[in-house]
């Protein structure tokens, strides 16, 4: 089957005949008129909700009547919600009947280690005033073989894992799935592109028919169409538009500016504190990533870092502590797009990947190739996503630092700010094509086509009444920085990158297996697991005076608030002076001048 896309880049799904879902206004529903059970109510007020979203206040009665249904709503827009909950009233309810048999009435399937995490905790945290009558289990793990399986034995309620895990299991006879009542698929639309159709397959195989279905997905594509014919016959779909979720806007900005240039703005955007509350930054591959951390400590920036190379322990961790603001600058490597084409398609998606145009002609997409065969990337990471997926916590701003290569990769990154009616910022780096390619050393291939991705990215989001602005930045005023730039950027080599590179996956392997039950034990020492210390420490040398700003650089002249900005001054009045202007003394009192004998020729008298 041949794929059609339209405009945008986005591939186009014809659906078979279904039951549509009656308009209502889901803004008159609250929780208490879905009939859930009084310990869900006081679950979902101790977690903060305070009325259904939009497709939370459509699916759970369709799911309470037994339909399939398939839903389809933005990222952010508490899909994870709205499946949990009418699982977990289904599962107090048999209970409810004295049946002494214990099963796994719901399977839910996610495609990256993250997300099943992610739904466990959810689980969990909507579960919390039932007791020990609600248990979710999350086969991805890290536990030795023999400790799933014991935890298997007790029979959770809920089974949460990837496609993966689930064959892996049913392989080795660990697992059973015949009594399965409720089939759950998270993210739908990725799972088959991370290629997880053969175990799907499988898996089809061990549930019994007649289960009910929640397809979960962000957009309808020929994936789940796939997945939709593979399970169940007779779904209700539910779309909800994006203009139907309220209080949540993203104000989009992009700079134009060369690969130098792009370094120098970031460097300046942190520095002078331009942007407020916490930030994701999204580049093109690993390399990249620890590439941009170097540099930034240079100047004292602490940040951490995300990718598919790190202990799956690590980044969930990295995911916690980020979302409970220890940091505020997160460097993801969402290196998905240059070598998703190549090692995460499932088999139909790579018989169709000459029909499909993801914003690279031909020539780019071998480049991106060649660079993912340098870098040593592998397929290890399939299951590891992050602009899609990873629920991510009050983000203030989206810095795209290396543009996405499609229009619909764009919109799943941005959809990491502006949630749960909070507002947003995206600022996107894009290089002009009589730009690319200048700065050789830190060019990346995709870049070339940088300007006409943005503009398959402008026509997708005026067909939903936004817009993107062009942000100027004065060169001039921050061309002083151009020196301190070139020089932290010179310091990076690829060898340092190597050597970072290799040292944090060491580090992170400590940290994620051999003190794991030490640290449950002793939650104090976790302060030695932050993921933003120094990797340039014994790598690179560290020039001192790199973290601070002179006056002089400033915009303007204009002198920083130490309260606002963290910088140490540099002006005379703040510092001790016993010579002559003299402002200060010990104590704080008034000096005047101090009379110089030799000069004036007057001593005082005893």
């Amino acid at each position: 089957m041949k794929r059609k896309l339209d405009a945008n880049d986005a591939p186009t799904v014809e659906i078979p005949s279904t039951t549509d879902v009656p308009t209502t206004d889901p803004s008159k529903s609250t929780f208490d008129s879905l009939n859930l059970d009084p310990r869900l109510l006081q679950a979902l007020a101790k977690s903060g909700y305070s009325e259904p979203t939009a497709v939370q206040a459509r699916v759970i009665p369709l799911a309470q009547e037994g339909k399939n249904v398939l839903a389809k709503s933005k990222t952010g827009s508490g899909k994870t919600a709205a499946y949990v909950l009418p699982c977990i009233q289904s599962i107090l309810l048999s209970k409810s009947h004295e049946s002494k048999t214990k099963n796994t009435s719901v399977l839910v399937l996610v495609p990256t280690r993250e997300l099943s995490d992610q739904v466990t905790r959810v689980f969990a945290s909507l579960s919390e005033s039932c007791g020990k009558e609600v248990r979710a289990l999350n086969l991805t793990q890290k536990v030795s073989e023999s400790a799933l399986t014991a935890k298997l034995n007790e029979t959770p309620d809920v089974i949460v894992s990837t496609p993966g895990k689930v064959a892996q299991l049913l392989a080795s006879s660990t697992l059973s799935l015949s009594s399965i009542q409720k089939l759950v698929i998270d993210e739908a639309d990725l799972v088959l592109s991370y290629g997880y159709e053969d175990d799907i397959e499988k898996i089809s195989k061990a549930i019994p028919s007649g289960v009910q279905t929640f397809l979960i997905s962000a957009t309808l594509t020929p994936e789940v169409d796939q997945l939709r014919n593979t399970f169940a016959q007779g779904y209700t779909v539910v779309d909800i538009e994006d203009k139907e979720e309220k209080g949540q806007e993203v104000t989009q900005y992009v700079v134009k500016c060369g690969e130098e240039d792009k370094f120098l703005l970031i460097f300046v955007i942190f520095k002078l504190k331009l942007v407020k509350g916490k930030c994701i930054i999204f580049v093109q591959d690993v390399d990249r990533s620890y590439r941009l951390k170097l540099y930034l400590e240079q100047f004292g920036i602490k940040s951490c870092i995300l990718n598919s190379e790190l202990p799956v322990n690590s980044r969930l961790h990295a995911v916690q502590e980020f979302n409970k603001g220890l940091y505020d600058i997160l460097i993801a490597a969402d290196d998905q797009e240059v070598i998703g084409g190549v090692k995460r398609k499932s088999k139909k998606a790579e018989a169709e990947e000459e029909e499909e145009e993801v914003g690279v002609d031909d020539a780019s997409e071998d480049e991106g190739k060649q660079t993912a065969a340098k870098s040593g990337k592998t397929s290890r990471g399939r299951d590891f996503g992050v602009s899609r997926g990873i629920d991510f916590q009050n983000v203030a701003c989206v810095l795209n630092f290396d543009l996405p290569t499609s229009s619909k990769a764009y919109t799943h990154r941005i959809g990491r700010t502006a949630r749960a009616g909070k507002s947003g910022m995206a600022l996107s780096f894009v290089i002009p094509r009589e730009e690319f390619g200048k700065h050789k050393y830190t060019s990346l291939p995709s870049s070339r086509h940088d300007e006409r991705i943005l503009e398959k990215i402008k026509t997708r989001q005026a067909k939903k009444g936004k817009d993107i602005l062009d942000y100027h930045f004065n060169m001039s005023q921050v061309d002083g920085f151009r020196y301190r730039m070139q020089d932290a950027l010179k310091a990076v080599t690829p060898n340092k990158i190597r050597e970072a590179r290799t040292r944090e996956i060491k580090q992170e392997l400590l940290k994620s297996e051999k003190l794991a039950r030490h640290f449950e034990d002793n939650p104090e020492d976790l302060k030695a697991l932050r993921h933003d210390t120094s990797s340039s420490a014994g790598v690179i040398r560290i020039q001192s005076h790199m973290k601070h700003v002179p006056e002089y650089l400033l915009p303007g002249g204009k002198r920083q608030k130490k309260s606002d900005s963290g910088f140490v001054s540099f002006n005379k009045e703040d510092k001790k002076s016993f010579g002559k202007g003299g402002k200060t003394r010990r104590g704080g009192k008034p000096q005047g001048k101090r009379l110089d004998p030799l000069k004036s020729f007057k001593t005082k008298r005893k």
